[in-house]
């Protein structure tokens, strides 16, 4: 079995807070229209046609790729192009925006052409952020392929470097990683340590994504322990820098550090943790966009994921 990332002597009492937490701190928002869900949406077309797909699936907050995810070749963006991007968001109903980055980019790379490379690219990613009026940026800590704790001070000056040179207001948010290879950003001491290393003068703009599906993957119990991990969460990296929740079930079982996204409440996570943290008052202003399979349908299947996250929160507040 794998090994649960928890306090060991709180286990006994946290397996009973569990089954009663989602009748604590919740309160009844399943229908709620200031409810911060959405989905990662596709900007085929453009940016400006994102914000239509999002209204489309009923969410208030979504998710995009400023470029082609798998390609090196950057973009700016036009003043024309931020304009129809912005004219678009604000007739959607979507009120948070987050984009990810690409995912060649590795900023831990001991490659001295690759990490220069990811980290232009990175800079031209923080740019099209800013340009675009988006709230965060989703990065993961990127694979240290040599050294953990180089690949962590290399990740950290990389990124000191683009925030510096790109000032602004979007938040630039490590993602939690489910512990593959050389991966870095697994474990919430990781995520603490990479903000410690990064700059003071920027530190103020990082933030954290937990991602459900890469917890549960690299040993985070939401589904036994869901208090204890979050208590855990608080005391290592602290909720105040938790900006973005990443709402996926996982194909794999726990523990697995496998990163394979299942529909909500149809995968090893079932529906318990889902319960828990859309009725949770502590994540309320906090973003909850799912990367789920889209099948043959995006808009069918993410719609119908949404319903079913907010038939969670209304059931949970009723205790059932």
């Amino acid at each position: 079995m794998a090994e649960r990332r928890r306090p060991p002597k709180q286990a006994k009492k946290q397996k009973a807070t569990t089954r009663k937490q989602p009748r604590s701190n919740i309160r009844s928002r399943g229908n709620d229209p200031s409810l911060l869900l959405g989905a990662h949406v596709s900007i085929a077309g453009g940016t400006h046609e994102a914000p239509a797909r999002a209204r489309a699936i009923g969410a208030t907050a979504m998710q995009i790729f400023t470029k082609m995810a798998q390609r090196w070749a950057e973009r700016a963006c036009a003043d024309e192009e931020c304009h129809a991007f912005r004219n678009a968001l604000a007739e959607s109903g979507v009120r948070v925006t987050v984009a990810h980055d690409s995912y060649l980019i590795n900023l831990a790379s001991p490659d001295a052409a690759l990490r220069r490379r990811s980290i232009e690219s990175f800079i031209a990613e923080l740019q099209r952020c800013e340009a675009l009026g988006l709230q965060c940026l989703v990065s993961h800590p990127g694979n240290y392929i040599d050294d953990r704790a180089s690949g962590i001070q290399r990740n950290a000056d990389a990124i000191t470097e683009a925030l510096e040179r790109v000032p602004g207001r979007t938040v630039l948010c490590m993602e939690l990683t489910s512990g593959s290879g050389t991966a870095l950003g697994s474990t919430f001491e990781e995520l603490a340590s990479l903000i410690d290393a990064v700059g003071q003068g920027v530190r103020g703009r990082m933030g954290v994504c937990v991602d459900t599906c890469h917890a549960f993957s690299a040993g985070y119990d939401l589904l036994e322990d869901y208090e204890s991990v979050w208590r855990n969460f608080g005391d290592l990296v602290g909720i105040d820098r938790l900006r973005v929740l990443h709402l996926n079930d996982s194909k794999t079982p726990f523990g697995s550090h496998r990163d394979r996204h299942e529909l909500i409440g149809e995968g090893s996570l079932g529906a318990a943790p889902f319960r828990a943290i859309m009725s949770d008052d502590r994540f309320v202003n906090i973003p909850k966009l799912i990367e789920t399979p889209k099948l043959d349908n995006a808009t069918k299947t993410d719609s119908r994921m949404l319903a079913r996250l907010r038939r969670y929160a209304t059931a949970a507040s009723a205790g059932t």
